[in-house]
């Protein structure tokens, strides 16, 4: 597509009558709207302004839905703002009738207490004025997000929330670049205001300048800040902790990129942290493609959370600490268990130290039996208690002689240095896939920033925890009541792969940060594409081959290698994916090595795959056998809560897995599907 775009707009800049090439439609709501051939199937949509040499390509769509939008919408200037705006005239009109016949049997009205002046004074034009009166619910004003202009939506989304139309006039402000409206506007010249709209529109002055921005389309992609997103990462400033959670593909982490470079260009250090290392070298590459200013840049420090524990522990001891391994740690507790003779499984017990004991920083066996424990399914007994304390105990003493320590002992221990510390490390904290931490790693970030404005801006999704915790904020000391944000547009994955990927979860409901339930209602996609492809394969042999001929497939398409993710369940898997791969001679990059090379396949496991994005993502692997994975499931007569706390967490890595996918999602499996998998799609 992006050739063909190429190619449609040398044809335009260099016919000697550029408006030969633009089509006019019949009925059209703006007679200023053209379409234009890309190709054979797809058109694009033009604005061409009755004066000047500015045309503006708005989208590029398959022939019938590009007629169908260039008829239906609408293009003006917003009369306080200045900026381009479009509403869906045609959808507007149709939903108009309804609105009415449902005001004539409600006595109340939305915006009943605000004065058309006041309204207008917001930008509210003679069309919309309206339709909003007749609007006697929240509901029905979210209805009509999409067709409105989005800052006289913005304008009443503020106002119905309970600001005062001076706090709603601040808050559309900052859809502008300085937060300052132009003096005056003429609502006749499109092209200011679109010179108005940086975030929506860019100008280039032929196709050499539009091939040098589409050069590395996906990266650009990756770090580009839509209107809603704007609104949360350049607001001056919060009076405290904020946050933004969302489904996959709303931007929470590329808001929470923008939020660190806005404070850097302040002046003021700042700290971006998540769980995996594979994320936080993301994150880097990503803040290096959007921060041009060297001196920005140098503000900001990367790094995840657990390399920050070791190396606060390794600066107060003053030699680095021994990380005891997975096998080891098994070990111990199954030494500790024969010795004290505990009824209960290693798992369970090292759940219910980690979970209960470190994440409350309880010092001992009297704390721990006089402890709540919050979110653990399994109710115990004093006497139970007693036992499961005995073995706890044990397995410490076993810990301690070795030397080594686990990651939520050095968490623990580096949130006690920074606490005994006498001024915080850091100014202002960015933390992304905030589900993922463990209260102890939480315990950290509390103590390294003191409580204030901008201190901590948490972006995550209790939708995607893949890891076995749960964590309220508000019992760390980090209070978002007043400043907790919702996205609700995905920007990543169309509405064919979103609308399949929610099926994934279940139905189960999610506990989020702030002690609420999450729920993912409202959440969709304008973006449309093909729909997943499911396939299934009588061994790992045809699944592996097929995989081959699907990625050389997106290949021959023009998709860049790097722009292809490959997610497996285990290790194992993804080890044999890039040797087929290779033996195809299509190059691999493994995610587990934190591999970026631009002309590799990215390869890795479901959990390397969390905040990273791809245009095509195949997902492997997707069996009866290996979704849940029967290894990570609590035995359900042990504890029947947990063992469906595990079961949720399977589904939740699936799910992060099939978002990644930015434009073509494909599942494959061997022999019984996953009982996950949306029924009609096995």
């Amino acid at each position: 597509m992006r050739k063909s775009v190429d190619e449609a707009i040398a044809r335009f800049e260099h016919h000697t009558f550029a408006g030969l090439h633009l089509e006019k439609l019949h009925a059209a709501e703006d007679p200023n709207v053209r379409t234009i051939r890309i190709d054979g199937g797809r058109r694009g949509i033009v604005l061409k302004p009755e004066t000047g040499d500015v045309y503006c390509l708005i989208a590029v769509m398959e022939h019938d839905a590009a007629i169908k939008y260039a008829k239906s919408r609408r293009f003006s200037v917003n009369q306080r703002l200045g900026v381009l705006e479009v509403r869906d005239a045609t959808a507007l009109a149709q939903v108009r009738p309804a609105l009415d016949a449902l005001a004539r049997t409600q006595p109340e009205r939305l915006f009943a207490a605000y004065g058309d002046g006041e309204l207008i004074n917001l930008g509210l034009d003679a069309d919309v004025l309206p339709i909003v009166r007749l609007l006697t619910s929240e509901d029905h004003l979210a209805a009509l997000e999409s067709m409105l202009p989005e800052p006289q939506y913005l304008a009443l989304v503020a106002l119905a929330s309970g600001m005062t139309p001076q706090e709603a006039w601040e808050e559309i402000c900052r859809l502008l670049p300085d937060a300052s409206p132009p003096p005056a506007v003429d609502t006749s010249d499109l092209v200011t205001a679109m010179e108005r709209s940086p975030g929506d529109v860019v100008f280039v002055s032929g196709p050499d300048e539009l091939a040098q921005m589409l050069a590395h389309p996906f990266d650009l992609w990756r770090v580009f800040l839509h209107p809603a997103q704007r609104r949360l990462a350049l607001r001056p400033s919060y009076n405290g902790a904020v946050q933004v959670t969302g489904g996959a593909g709303t931007g929470k982490t590329v808001t929470a990129l923008h939020r660190a470079r806005h404070l850097a260009e302040r002046g003021s250090p700042v700290l971006v942290t998540t769980f995996t290392t594979t994320l936080a070298d993301t994150l880097d590459d990503q803040l290096d493609l959007l921060i041009d200013d060297p001196d920005v840049r140098a503000r900001i420090e990367v790094v995840n959370i657990d390399k920050l524990s070791y190396r606060i522990v390794k600066d107060a001891a003053g030699h680095n600490p021994k990380i005891a391994g997975g096998a080891e740690i098994q070990a111990l507790w199954n030494i500790a268990i024969s010795q004290t003779e505990t009824p209960y499984s290693a798992a369970f017990l090292h759940r219910e130290w980690e979970q209960v004991i470190l994440a409350q920083d309880l010092s001992g066996r009297e704390a721990y039996l006089g402890s709540t424990r919050r979110g653990r399914g399994k109710g115990l007994s004093p006497a139970q208690r007693e036992k499961a304390w005995a073995a706890i105990s044990r397995f410490l003493e076993l810990l301690a002689e070795t030397g080594a320590r686990t990651h939520m002992q050095i968490a623990a221990e580096a949130a006690r240095v920074l606490a005994a510390e006498a001024a915080p490390r850091y100014r202002h904290i960015i933390v992304d896939e905030a589900q993922d931490l463990y209260p102890a790693q939480w315990r950290i970030l509390r103590a390294a920033v003191a409580p204030g404005p901008d201190d901590l801006f948490i972006v995550g999704d209790p939708h995607q925890r893949i890891y076995d915790h749960r964590v309220s904020l508000k019992s760390l000391g980090i209070t978002v009541t007043g400043r907790s944000h919702k996205l609700k547009l995905s920007y990543r994955t169309t509405a064919e792969i979103l609308n399949w990927a929610v099926r994934l979860l279940g139905v189960e409901p999610v506990a989020g940060l702030d002690d609420r339930q999450d729920s993912l209602a409202g959440y969709r996609s304008s973006l449309h594409g093909r729909r997943p492809v499911v396939q299934g394969f009588p061994d790992r042999d045809a699944e592996l081959d097929a995989l081959v001929e699907q990625v050389r497939a997106w290949l021959d398409a023009g998709v860049e290698p790097h722009a292809i993710g490959i997610a497996t369940r285990f290790l194992s898997a993804a080890g044999r994916t890039e040797r087929a791969l290779a033996a195809a001679g299509i190059g691999t990059a493994s995610l587990a090595a934190g591999g970026s090379a631009q002309d590799s396949v990215r390869v890795g496991t479901m959990h390397r795959m969390k905040g990273l994005e791809f245009r095509c993502v195949a997902v492997t692997g997707v069996s009866a056998d290996a979704m849940p994975a029967a290894v990570v499931l609590t035995d359900p007569d042990e504890d029947p809560a947990t063992h469906a706390d595990d079961v949720q967490r399977e589904r939740c890595l699936l799910f992060v897995a099939c978002t990644r996918a930015r434009d073509a999602l494909y599942v494959s499996h061997t022999g019984a599907p996953s009982p996950f998998l949306p029924t009609r799609a096995r």
